[in-house]
């Protein structure tokens, strides 16, 4: 069963046929084995049907329930959709061009599901107790919940083993998420906002090891960490927000460090001609980022790149150092509340974490030094998107402001942060504004 029939059972099946003006409307069409996700705008004004189709335009008609409608894309090249409307799915056959003979037409079958419509006038915030875990970033697992953009989600996340507050095991290891949220509204280009209103730790305990992680053994550490890579039990007291070996040294007997609750995984779901990528691994749709900027009160963006975006979140850790040098750091369930926001029509290169006193872009790349690059493409966007420099004028910023630092090196991609402070951008010209559903 695809993702549209199950959205559509759990969510809207019992909404009435009712198609009005700006209904928004998800299609999976059927490419081959291969499933392509658009987003539908559909009018109708009796039996004519008007709107787009990922931003093509499209004609047809609605006659008792059988829908017929023709789009045509910016090449020119002509789309028809026929099928049915039931309730609020909708299933049928395209007739498209051949993807490698443009002369030559094939069919294939879609399905979809409508997009349950805003019914309050202001920002809802939503409780959702989480019954299932994903253990990949997917653009084809059914979404959990519907939200708006400024609506509000309280949720819970396990560990990065799968254990949840109560210290039962609900989920496979290896960073388990909760979600996917789909953002009404949101699409390919779009930028998602996600505000960390609130991480809690809800547990007395996190986990990790002792070792440090193989890309900074030089021959000497490698060999006196040989046997290193035991789990390590950690006291989390949260009456004073603190961290402690549960069965320290006797160096280590009176150490403890406070604790800075964080998201090591906030995704959205990856782009068409994309396989699910496992929770463990990072792109440019954000994924393990392992990043110890991704705390409360500051916001992370993210770049839309399918519709709904497909906002996946999970691994707690109650502390983590630059790098996570251990594989494993402070590993926890959280209590997390987000808010989220859309920044329409403008995309990003890699994600970025803005704090009250820093803007950060992140690289992540098979080695140190692509992402590197990654994370200074990043950051001379912004600049040039949002402060209106020239590439001129945003490389002598960089030259004398930016700072670095290692985000991640436990996974399979090198993760690192450029930054720059609010204090020495404040004497440039207002950022362009910004507008957020």
């Amino acid at each position: 069963m695809t993702r549209a029939w199950k959205v559509s059972s759990l969510l809207i099946a019992a909404l009435p046929l009712n198609v009005c003006a700006a209904d928004q409307w998800i299609v999976a069409t059927d490419l081959w084995g291969n499933t392509q996700y658009q987003t539908l705008h559909l009018e109708v004004q009796g039996t004519a049907v008007s709107g787009t189709l990922d931003g093509d335009p499209i004609r047809g008609t609605l006659a008792d329930h059988a829908l017929a409608f023709t789009a045509t894309g910016s090449d020119g090249q002509v789309y028809r959709y026929s099928g049915r409307i039931d309730a609020a799915r909708m299933q049928g056959q395209s007739d498209q061009p051949d993807t490698n003979n443009r002369a030559a037409r094939a069919q294939h079958a879609f399905s979809a599901w409508k997009v349950p419509a805003r019914t309050q006038a202001t920002a809802q915030r939503h409780v959702f107790t989480p019954t299932g875990y994903s253990n990949t970033f997917s653009a084809d697992r059914a979404p959990v919940l519907v939200i708006q953009p400024g609506d509000s989600v309280a949720t819970r996340t396990l560990d990065s083993g799968g254990v949840d507050e109560h210290g039962v095991t609900r989920a496979l290891f290896g960073n388990p998420q909760v979600g996917p949220f789909f953002v009404a509204g949101a699409e390919p280009g779009d930028t998602l906002a996600v505000t960390l209103t609130s991480l809690k730790l809800n547990r007395d305990y996190a986990d990790s090891l002792d070792g440090i992680v193989g890309r900074l053994k030089t021959a000497r550490v490698a060999a006196d960490t040989a046997a290193l890579g035991k789990p390590v039990r950690w006291e989390l007291d949260r009456a004073r927000g603190v961290a402690r070996p549960k069965d320290p040294s006797a160096a280590l007997k009176r150490f403890e460090v406070p604790v800075k609750p964080m998201l090591g995984g906030l995704a959205v779901a990856p782009g068409f001609g994309y396989p699910p990528f496992s929770t463990g691994d990072t792109g440019d749709f954000g994924g393990n980022m392992d990043f110890n900027a991704v705390v409360e009160g500051n916001t992370v963006y993210l770049p839309v790149q399918q519709p709904g975006a497909l906002l996946y979140l999970g691994d707690g850790h109650a502390l983590q150092g630059d790098g996570e040098t251990t594989q494993w750091a402070l590993e926890t369930s959280l209590d997390v509340e987000v808010k989220v926001a859309l920044v329409k029509r403008q995309s990003i290169v890699t994600p970025r974490v803005e704090s009250p006193t820093q803007i950060m872009t992140l690289g992540q790349a098979g080695s140190t030094d692509d992402a590197l690059r990654v994370a200074t493409a990043g950051m001379l966007q912004w600049l040039r998107q949002g402060y209106g420099l020239s590439v001129s004028d945003a490389t002598q910023v960089l030259g004398v402001a930016v700072q670095y630092s290692v985000a991640n090196l436990a996974g399979r991609s090198v993760g690192v942060a450029a930054k720059l402070d609010k204090a020495v951008l404040r004497t440039l010209p207002p950022a362009a504004p910004v507008a957020k559903d």
